[in-house]
């Protein structure tokens, strides 16, 4: 059929035309829209700058044809054929391109927002400062595609294989490119902000000056990536393999790295403000310095002078573990909740709320800190709640005091932090001594009987080592007491029978604390 026949007859009203050959036809700026072209063999026809708006060209051939400038707003062009196309500027706002074959597809500054192209095939396709905003690109096969600046925003790419292809300076802020195959992808100076990258395979890729702030990586393989001086800040990396990554200035000030691994991974100049030291695999890592000032203007500077990471990269968070022998309910929730509150402002106190498990019979608080000066503190606050916060803090006081003594400086005077330990200690000890309820919060917590069970007390530094700080006598042995009337209850003990750590115990547990002079 010839170009004047179809403008004859869609100028008659017909819209169908289906198994007909317009092979090579020139239907240029021709107005066609809705029309049905399903299945029609359209190869290397001249389409340019023509209306197909909401037509139909599913499973259509358009190989080598001329589509640049041409309106697909909303057109139906599922697994059609458009391998070596021309869709430059191209309007495919809308467009339904489910399983189409892009190969090598020219889509320079093309618009395909809002389009679907699910399990779409463009590798090498040329889509340089195309639109895809929102776009659904889901197990879509972009490999060795010419991304550069191209806007992906609110764009879904789960699944999708991006394999070596050029995103330089795109803009994916926002998108969703979790489980997607980026490896040797290059994305430097690409707007990655926010973006959804979990379990994505990103080895040997370039994200040099990339910003990746708030984006999620958790779970995703980086493993000889380039991430010099990409910005990282608040990012999740949680689980991520970062081996061998290039950190150089990179910017990870309040990213998540807890069980990432950094073997042999560089990360001189790079801003760790506020990153966790604990829970990282850091074995051959390359470090001169790196910049621990809040905004990253290397105010804070840290060196190491050694191939030892130990003093930097911690063993474990500091933590402190109280175990309540009763089970928890909402009244000792509530009740729990408030009071910490209350102490919490009332000393300005900076600490995440409690991890709680729920046991059937036992219920344990668990508080993560940042540095182990911390521990003494915010064990006597964990504990104020409870009816043996008296007998602890009694205990905590003496430990303090025992610490701050003349006999155990001489025990640690070769620990070059020690007196700044001393100086955290002796703000400790007032602290402690000021910490009092009011009466109303003790009256509220006496009718509560989680709050009468007996405790376990222990503290872990961030060289994950054990310190049983107290054990209530009856800890463990209520079900024992109860079910056996016969028992003779055990006496409360007083403050004095309780007793301080055994010193090497107390000893070898300061010298594993990490603290900064």
């Amino acid at each position: 059929m010839k170009a004047e026949d179809v403008l004859k007859r869609y100028a008659a009203g017909e819209r169908t035309f289906t198994a007909v050959n317009l092979n090579e036809v020139n239907l240029s700026g021709a107005d066609l829209s809705s029309a049905d072209f399903n299945g029609v063999n359209l190869s290397v026809a001249n389409l340019s700058g023509a209306n197909l708006s909401e037509s139909n060209l599913s499973r259509a051939k358009l190989n080598v044809a001329k589509l640049s400038g041409a309106n697909l707003t909303k057109a139906i062009l599922n697994e059609a054929i458009l391998n070596v196309a021309n869709l430059t500027l191209a309007d495919l706002t809308g467009a339904e391109l489910n399983q189409a074959s892009l190969v090598r597809a020219e889509l320079a500054r093309a618009d395909l927002s809002n389009a679907n192209l699910s399990r779409a095939n463009l590798s090498g396709a040329d889509l340089k400062d195309a639109k895809l905003r929102n776009a659904n690109l889901t197990s879509a096969n972009l490999s060795r595609a010419d991304l550069k600046w191209t806007t992906f925003t609110g764009a879904n790419l789960a699944d999708a294989n991006l394999h070596g292809t050029d995103l330089s300076s795109a803009d994916c802020s926002g998108a969703n490119l979790s489980n997607t195959e980026l490896r040797q992808s290059n994305l430097s100076r690409a707007n990655l902000r926010g973006v959804n990258l979990s379990g994505s395979n990103l080895r040997w890729a370039d994200l040099s000056g990339a910003d990746l702030s708030g984006a999620d990586l958790s779970g995703a393989k980086l493993s000889g990536a380039n991430m010099t001086g990409a910005n990282l800040s608040n990012a999740n990396l949680i689980g991520t393999t970062l081996v061998h990554v290039d950190l150089t200035r990179a910017n990870l000030i309040g990213a998540d790295w807890v069980g990432a691994d950094l073997s042999g991974a560089t990360l001189t100049g790079a801003k760790l403000y506020d990153v966790p030291r604990f829970g990282v695999k850091t074995d051959g890592i390359i470090c001169e310095w790196v910049d621990l000032s809040p905004i990253g203007d290397q105010s804070h500077i840290y060196r190491f002078t050694s191939d030892d990471t130990t003093p930097f990269f911690h063993a474990a968070p500091p933590t402190v573990r109280l175990v309540i022998d009763d089970t928890f309910n909402q009244d000792a929730h509530y009740a729990l909740a408030v009071t910490y509150r209350q102490v919490a402002q009332h000393c300005g106190l900076a600490v995440n709320p409690p991890n709680i498990q729920v046991g059937r019979r036992r219920t344990t608080l668990t508080f993560e800190l940042d540095r182990d000066e911390q521990l003494f503190f915010v064990c006597c606050v964990a504990i104020l709640p409870f009816k043996d916060a008296p007998a602890v803090q009694a205990t905590l006081t003496a430990l303090i005091k025992l610490l701050l003594s003349a006999e155990m400086a001489d025990r640690f005077s070769i620990l070059e932090w020690f007196q700044s330990l001393k100086t955290a200690l002796t703000q400790t000890l007032t602290q402690v001594n000021g910490l009092k309820l009011s009466e109303t919060t003790l009256n509220t917590l006496s009718k509560v009987p989680f709050f009468q069970a007996p405790t376990k007390l222990t503290l872990v530094n961030s060289s994950n080592q054990n310190l049983n700080l107290h054990s209530h006598p009856l800890f463990g042995k209520r079900v024992m007491a109860n079910l056996d009337p016969t028992v003779a209850p055990i006496a409360q003990p007083n403050h004095a029978a309780y007793h301080l750590p055994p010193i090497i115990g107390l000893v070898n547990f300061i010298r594993g604390f990490h603290i900064e002079n």
